[in-house]
This record gives C-alpha cells, sequence and structure tokens, in this order.
C-alpha cells in the first residue's frame, strides 16, 4: 500500500515537471512569437516588402543640344533593348543561347555579356541587345515565361538628325567602358544597362551638364524576379540642354561646299561676339552609327579613310598657312619700321639668298612691288625681302597677337596648338640655331609654321577688327529670340597701330576687288557685302628636279602629296563682321589653289552669313540635304 502511495507521488512530481517543462516551453514560443510578430513587426515586415518590392534607377533623358535658334542637333528617340539580370538568370549561356532562339545574337554581343556580367554587380541588369525592332520585341515578350531574368525595357538613344554636317562638333555617345567605370565610378548612373556617356565633340566637353540625376522606379516583383507592376515612379531630371553659336543652316552649307572637295575645312565666325556660326570638317561621320552601335566594317572604313573623316581638321588639322600668313609679316614689318607702305621691292621671278636661289610663285616676276601691291598679288619675292629685314622673332611675336601659335581654348576635345617658330623655340625643340634662310621659307607660311583654320578664322577676325576676338562655341544668353544687342567693341583692342592694320586691309581688298588681285573672280558682287580677303597654298611635296625638268604638274603627281589651298577672308568690308577661313587638303591643282578653290567656299559662305540677318526671330529656312526644312525637322 505504502508502496502504491509512494510511486503515485513519484507520478505526480514528474507529470508536475513535465507539465512545468510544456508551460515554459510554451511560454518560451509564445514568448518568441510575440517578439518576432509585435515586437520585430516592422523589420520583418520590411524585409518581406524588400523580397517583393524592387526599387531600380531610372536613366534620365539626356540633355538636347540646340543651335543658335533652337533648332535640334542632338535629340532623343524611343528604343527597345533587352536586358538580364545574372543573379536570376541561373545558367547564363543557356539564357543567351534561348534569346539567340528569338534574336539574334553575335558573337561579339556574347561577349560583351559575359564581360558585364563579371564587372558589375550580379543584380544589375546588363544589355543583351539594343535597337530591337518592334517584330523582336514582340517575340520575346511573348516567350518571358520561358526566360529567368530576361526582361525588356523602352529607352532613349541619341538621335543626329542632320548626320554627319555636324559631326565633328556634336561628337557621339557610346557605351561606358571598363576604364571609364573606374575614373568614374560614383555615378551609378554610368552602370546602368544601355547609358551613354559623350565620348567626342560638345557631347564629351559637356557631359556631366547633359547627362542628368537618375529617377527611382519601385516595382513589386514575383517569386522569379519578373516585374509584376511598377508601384511608384520618379522621374530623373533630364540634362540641360546645350546651346550653341551654330547656325544650322549656314552649317549645312558650309558642310555641302566642303564635302563637294575631297577634304576640306572650314570656320566661319562672327568678329563681333566670337561666335562660331559654322565649322565643317569633311569628310565626316554619322554620329548616329555610334550611338546605335558601330559595325566593326564602318569602323575599318572610317579608319583607313585617307581623308580621315573621323578627325576633326577644324580645330586638329595642323597646317603651313602659305600666303595667309603675309598679312602678318606685313604687320611686323610695318611695326618694326622695317618696310613702310612706299618701300618697293623688284621682283624678277627669284631671290638669291647667298647660294640659295628662292623663287616666286610667278614665273618671270612681279615687277616693282611695294606693300599693297606685295599684299594683292602675293609677291613671295616682295616676302622674302621683308621677312629678312624684319627677323623671324618679330614675326613670331605679331603672329601671337593675332592668335596664332596657341589653343584658343575652344569647347572642344583634341584643339591642336600649331606652331610659330622663333630662335628660342628652335633652339630648345631642336637643340640648333636659327637659320637665316628658314626666315625666308617663314615669311611666306611654310618652313615650321603651322595652323589650324580656327586660328586662321580668329586672325582673320582680328585683321578684320583690331581687336581680341576668341572664338566661342557655346552661347551664353541661351537661344536667340530677339535683336542681337551685341556691338563691334565686345573684345579690347589689340596693342598694335590701328593705322598700320588699315594698310593691311587695303591690300587684303585689293586681293579680292581689283583687276589683277589674285582673288578677283571670287568677289562678291552685290553691293554693299563686298568681302576682303588673302589666298594661299602651302607645298605639302617637294618636287625634284629632274621632275621639275620633266614639267611634271601639280595635278599629275598623288593626291596626298598635292599641295593644299587656303583662304581668309572678312566681310562686309564697310564695317567687317564675318569672316570665314577654309582649308581644302591637297586642293592646289594650279598655282592659284587658294584663290581658285577655297575663296569661292569663302565668298559663298560670307554672302550667306550676311543675308541671314541675325536680327530675325525666325531664321530662314536652312539649305537641307532633302527638301525638309530645319524647323520641320
Amino acid at each position: 500500500m505504502k508502496r502504491d502511495q509512494d510511486r503515485t507521488k513519484l507520478l505526480g512530481r514528474r507529470a508536475m515537471l513535465l507539465g512545468g517543462a510544456q508551460v515554459a516551453l510554451l511560454a518560451t514560443l509564445a514568448g518568441r512569437m510575440y517578439y518576432l510578430q509585435i515586437v520585430q513587426s516592422g523589420r520583418y515586415t520590411m524585409l518581406a516588402e524588400e523580397n517583393r518590392i524592387s526599387i531600380r534607377l531610372v536613366a534620365p533623358p539626356r540633355g538636347r543640344i540646340l543651335d543658335r535658334f533652337g533648332v535640334a542637333l542632338a535629340d532623343n528617340q524611343p528604343t527597345y533593348r533587352v536586358v538580364l539580370v545574372a543573379e536570376q538568370a541561373g545558367d547564363i549561356e543557356s539564357t543567351l543561347n534561348a534569346v539567340n532562339t528569338l534574336v539574334p545574337l553575335s558573337d561579339a554581343d556574347r561577349r560583351r555579356v559575359i564581360r558585364d556580367i563579371q564587372r558589375k554587380h550580379r543584380f544589375v541588369p546588363v544589355t543583351v541587345r539594343e535597337n530591337l525592332n518592334w517584330d523582336e520585341m514582340a517575340r520575346l515578350e511573348v516567350n518571358a515565361l520561358e526566360l529567368p531574368g530576361v526582361s525588356i525595357e523602352q529607352g532613349l538613344t541619341r538621335f543626329y538628325p542632320f548626320g554627319e554636317s555636324a559631326s565633328h562638333v556634336l561628337g557621339y555617345v557610346g557605351a561606358v567602358s571598363e576604364d571609364e567605370l573606374k575614373q568614374m565610378g560614383d555615378d551609378p548612373l554610368l552602370e546602368l544597362p544601355g547609358f551613354r556617356i559623350g565620348k567626342n565633340g560638345a557631347e564629351k566637353a559637356h557631359d556631366t551638364e547633359l547627362r542628368g540625376s537618375a529617377g527611382t522606379s519601385e516595382v513589386e516583383v514575383n517569386a522569379f524576379g519578373r516585374v509584376v507592376r511598377e508601384l511608384t515612379r520618379e522621374d530623373g531630371i533630364p540634362g540641360q540642354e546645350l546651346v550653341l553659336t551654330l547656325d544650322m543652316a549656314l552649317q549645312d552649307l558650309a558642310a555641302r561646299r566642303c564635302e563637294a572637295e575631297q577634304s576640306a575645312s572650314c570656320v566661319v565666325l562672327d568678329a563681333w561676339t566670337g561666335d562660331i556660326l559654322a565649322m565643317a570638317s569633311m569628310p565626316g561621320y554619322d554620329p548616329s552609327a555610334f550611338a546605335t552601335g558601330l559595325s566593326q566594317q564602318l569602323w575599318d572604313e572610317y579608319r583607313t579613310n585617307l581623308r580621315n573623316p573621323l578627325v576633326p581638321k577644324a580645330i586638329s588639322g595642323q597646317y603651313a598657312p602659305g600666303s595667309t600668313f603675309k598679312p602678318i609679316v606685313a604687320m611686323a614689318a610695318l611695326a618694326t619700321g622695317a618696310m613702310t607702305p612706299e618701300t618697293r621691292v623688284s621682283c624678277n621671278g627669284q631671290y638669291d639668298f647667298g647660294d640659295v636661289v628662292f623663287h616666286c610663285w610667278k614665273k618671270g616676276g612681279h615687277g616693282s612691288m611695294n606693300l599693297r601691291d606685295g599684299i594683292k598679288h602675293s609677291c613671295d619675292c616682295y616676302f622674302f625681302e621683308t621677312s629678312r629685314r624684319v627677323g623671324i622673332d618679330p614675326i613670331a611675336d605679331m603672329a601671337k597677337k593675332f592668335g596664332l601659335g596657341a589653343a584658343l581654348g575652344i569647347d572642344l576635345p583634341g584643339e591642336k596648338s600649331g606652331l610659330i617658330p622663333s630662335t628660342q623655340w628652335k633652339r630648345g625643340a631642336l637643340g640648333q640655331v636659327w637659320l637665316p634662310g628658314e626666315t625666308l621659307s617663314c615669311g611666306i607660311g611654310q618652313s615650321y609654321v603651322q595652323v589650324t583654320p580656327l586660328q586662321l578664322a580668329t586672325q582673320a577676325a582680328r585683321i578684320a577688327t583690331g581687336r581680341a576676338v576668341v572664338p566661342r562655341l557655346v552661347r551664353e544668353a541661351g537661344i536667340m529670340t530677339k535683336d542681337l544687342a551685341d556691338a563691334p567693341n565686345a573684345f579690347p583692342l589689340l596693342d598694335i597701330s590701328q593705322k598700320d592694320l588699315k594698310l593691311v586691309q587695303d591690300g587684303m581688298f585689293a586681293v579680292v576687288n581689283e583687276q589683277g588681285g589674285t582673288a578677283f573672280a571670287a568677289k562678291i558682287s552685290e553691293p554693299g557685302m563686298q568681302m576682303a580677303g588673302k589666298s594661299g597654298t602651302s607645298q605639302v611635296y617637294h618636287m625634284s628636279q629632274a621632275e621639275r625638268e620633266k614639267h611634271v604638274k601639280i595635278k599629275d603627281i598623288p593626291w596626298e602629296r598635292r599641295d593644299h589651298a587656303l583662304f581668309i577672308s572678312f566681310a562686309p568690308v564697310t564695317a567687317p563682321r564675318y569672316v570665314c577661313a577654309v582649308v581644302v587638303e591637297h586642293g592646289g591643282e594650279s598655282q592659284g589653289g587658294g584663290s581658285a578653290v577655297a575663296a569661292p567656299i569663302c565668298r559663298d559662305l560670307l554672302r550667306e552669313a550676311q543675308k541671314r540677318d541675325p536680327a530675325r526671330k525666325v531664321p530662314p529656312t536652312p539649305f537641307g540635304r532633302d527638301s525638309t526644312s530645319v524647323a520641320q525637322r
């Protein structure tokens, strides 16, 4: 009996302990559930929402580039692209194979996708293929459930309505390279699929302003990571619009006139304001092709073309100026007193200097020349003697006052400085002393002298106004919608004699407007629009004595060995405002290369610049490559 009671007590104690343990366990579970569901509810709700809701960056529209009248030179147009998120796709190769059955992928596309996945976070979408047409986009959307991690995005691609007409000014955009990502990796926009940055021209120089700021999109996704719906969206801040000083009508005319030559460049300036109204380098390239993805075949064509379509010749082409340099020599001669306007030099077709004979371009010579005649007829012998008397250093000092020998600081990458030689330069750069005979060659714009077309236009602007004109490409006051208040005194006067400058201007007037002037055939006949100018033909290839004896003509030698043809000009001569400089590479097929080839281009551009009254609120219909006006485009 007692044993039964002890056993009952033992079982009771054990039951109580077990019950207590159960109560304690239930209490612990209840407490944990309270902690998780009540205390930590906010945290786990957030985690659940993060698994269900994805926040993505939205690329902002790139800022447009406009001409001075508001005509779009670089714009955006809608496009479709297929993107892939590596962490959702699983086997990348299998996924790409599946996509390839619907839209073709090249080996280059595959390599690029693998490379982008390796260098980016696996949750960042990478572009598989861009610029899908409607049918390709529809095929992918229909098969979306069989393509985990693959989705279609609608974006914007850069579009250049005028093609190659202003390609070297505008530049182009392209995908962000690995090196660029490392250099500019602080901007999350750079990792977005299909994002483009400026690679050249104004697109590169002003990329930060044009790029804008990213927006955000909050989307609901399912278990497979596919977007179910967009919950909220905050658009990014579009890039700033960039207003250039270009007049697209004049730019298009300049491009077409230069395109008629095999390789040419030109610059038209408003000398009162420094505005670049046109700056063409031809042949050009299609910037839209770079924005959408340049084919290897087209790249090879651009790269191997002897006419260098990828080079912005107007700012980076460096040429011997030839006789367009003679006004600088004349100014130096007058400033130093080495020559007076009446000093005469006899030209019989050659100039003997020690054992060396320098030849004038005109066989038989020009006879007796003074300053005005020397400029008008571009007499080499006159300027051989003039440069000998002046010396290279005063000539170099004068050239620098007129904008030669140093970069002008234009808002474009790739500008070259040219070269104005001096005794100090040769000693420092070559470790040699200056030779007197080199001064004679420099005196007619040959030897070491190198200039860019933009510098030639600046030289012409400073000759036309007597002021330190500095060219600019970006308008500070935005689109021109009202009369200009600009006066012809926006720049300080040059430290030169205005009287001497008038003498040189008069000589350049005679070049174009008087019978016997080297560019008389290219004069502007309309009253009040006359231009003044100076022609030049710079030697590229020196003919051997044997070739001279065989009477080999310039046009009989290969194109790349022919002389360059140049011309600088300003108009109207009564109140100079517009200037133009033209360089036609290897265009000097005759002794009058600059006058015969380059001067007519200047004439046409200056005449049109004067016709286009800048005070007009609505610009005239531009010269398009088809019947569509710029306003309609």
